[in-house]
């Protein structure tokens, strides 16, 4: 069992306020794994004071751009010596198999350090512009001090989305993880320590939801960047606006997989199938809803029938096993009782559909597939977060199946699946989601910005979006016939 018995705030670790402690529970034995301290909202006052202190008077902020990201890649180096180690305590915590944590939990939270400890050295923070007056200087400067708060789906990823840009801009971070998954935060809190970062610059405070907002509503910080639930992000925006802090939010989603009339379905499915099922289903970015023509709908339903009643569902340090437990009692609970909304609301289960007889230890759920699913049904616009797919059917023409993959309060992902590229570019460009595949099994590029529209967010991650985010701009006008050197 890994335990840690001290807060890491401020670059120390250091005894916690308080005598609260958080268990982590592997959902697969249903057993204590680990533990933590808890945070309170006297551990959250320290952290940021030492964060505000590390960007008043500290190094920092002060350090060319390129040395800072030299720490953020020697902690990308750390991480990739140690992958197997690091996805398997992913697992432990939070039930991701392992034949997909190893690439989405750990490999890609590296290429997120790497890319923006590339970016700093070609990003520019400083240009002269021509006015209409006459020069200015147009600097970027940090932010300030950050709170990051996520949630415990892919945790070290999420870690990196934030820490990566926020770092590389010369602002400092309290980060606060979901307390699901404190462990491999706190270990990311070693790597930091290890790779030379300066005191105060980071703080890794587990807690739960009331002391998350102690640090959302903290008058010593000055941006808030937020991946979590829409009604939590809801939440965090009014909080922010109140005082007018920055926020970014990367929220909820119910995406939906278009297939038109012409898709190939056995050249598809593969590519479909590993962004349907994603992570157990707990994944905002999860093609949950799948756009089937009226006409294709048998083929593709007894296609998708086959495909998910073959996979394997067991322990998730198996490399073999494509769905393991969802992270905790009430998430499965939460996913079965939608399971049984769809039955209610007249959907009918096709596969799946209950607790795998297999198993009598777990938060498993089968994958689950629903047809004859209606739009407005709830299975078909709430994100539930588990292993659950609604085949939706449309009459074969493309505005309609545009028009149903609108018709949701979510816009993060989505994708579009046909033999004619430049018809489904149309389709792709119709559809109100910040992120889109066509013909493309690959969600996310991390040089690229990811958000929502609608209420799944507000701002973009990756790309120099990423960074912009945790960037303030700042115009000097000029004297005549000074040009500063930069």
């Amino acid at each position: 069992m890994k335990t840690y018995d001290r807060l890491f705030i401020g670059g120390e670790w250091v005894a916690p306020a308080g005598t609260s402690t958080i268990d982590v529970i592997n959902p697969t034995t249903e057993e204590v794994a680990g533990r933590v301290p808890e945070a309170t909202e006297a551990d959250i006052d320290l952290a940021v004071a030492r964060a505000r202190d590390a960007f008043e008077r500290g190094p920092w902020p002060r350090m060319s751009a390129v040395e800072r990201a030299a720490i953020v890649s020697k902690v990308s180096d750390a991480i990739k010596s140690e992958m197997q180690e690091l996805a398997e305590l992913v697992t432990i915590e939070m039930g991701s198999p392992i034949s997909w944590g190893l690439m989405a939990q750990v490999l890609a939270p590296t290429m997120i350090f790497d890319y923006y400890a590339g970016l700093a050295s070609t990003y520019a923070f400083d240009e002269v512009r021509q006015g209409l007056l006459g020069e200015v200087l147009v600097t970027r400067e940090p932010v300030g001090v950050v709170a990051a708060v996520t949630p415990w789906n892919v945790p070290l990823f999420l870690a990196a989305a934030k820490l990566a840009p926020a770092l590389v801009s010369g602002s400092t971070v309290v980060f606060k993880p979901a307390p699901e998954t404190p462990l491999d935060a706190l270990r990311l809190a070693e790597l930091f320590e290890s790779a030379g970062l300066p005191k105060g610059v980071l703080s890794v405070v587990p807690a739960g939801r009331e002391v998350g907002e102690h640090l959302v509503r903290h008058p010593g910080v000055d941006k808030v960047s937020f991946t979590g639930s829409t009604v939590a992000g809801k939440k965090i925006a009014a909080v922010c606006g109140e005082n007018l802090k920055r926020f970014s939010l990367e929220l909820g989603g119910k995406s939906a997989a278009i297939l038109l009339d012409d898709v190939n379905v056995a050249e598809t499915l593969p590519m479909l199938m590993p962004n349907a099922l994603m992570n157990n289903g707990e994944a905002c970015i999860a093609q949950t809803r799948i756009l089937v023509p009226r006409d294709r709908y048998q083929e593709v339903v007894d296609a998708l029938v086959e495909a998910v009643s073959v996979m394997k569902v067991g322990d998730p340090l198996d490399a073999a096993v494509e769905v393991g437990p969802l992270v905790a009692e009430r998430q499965r609970d939460r996913v079965l009782g939608y399971i049984k909304i769809g039955q209610e609301e007249g959907a009918k289960v096709a596969v799946g559909g209950g607790r795998p007889a297999a198993t009598d230890k777990g938060w498993f759920v089968e994958p689950t597939v629903f047809v004859d699913v209606d739009r407005s049904m709830r299975i078909a616009q709430e994100e539930i977060f588990g292993p659950v797919l609604a085949v939706i059917p449309y009459n074969g023409g493309d505005e309609e199946a545009v028009d149903i993959a609108n018709d949701s309060a979510y816009g993060l992902c989505g994708s579009v699946w046909t033999n004619d590229p430049d018809r489904g570019l149309k389709v792709a460009r119709g559809v109100r989601t910040g992120t889109y595949m066509l013909n493309n099994p690959t969600p996310i590029d991390f040089a690229t910005p990811f958000g929502g529209y609608k209420e799944s967010g507000i701002g973009r991650e990756f790309g120099r979006e990423g960074l912009e985010l945790f960037l303030e701009q700042k115009s000097i006008t000029l004297p005549a016939g000074f040009t500063p050197s930069l």
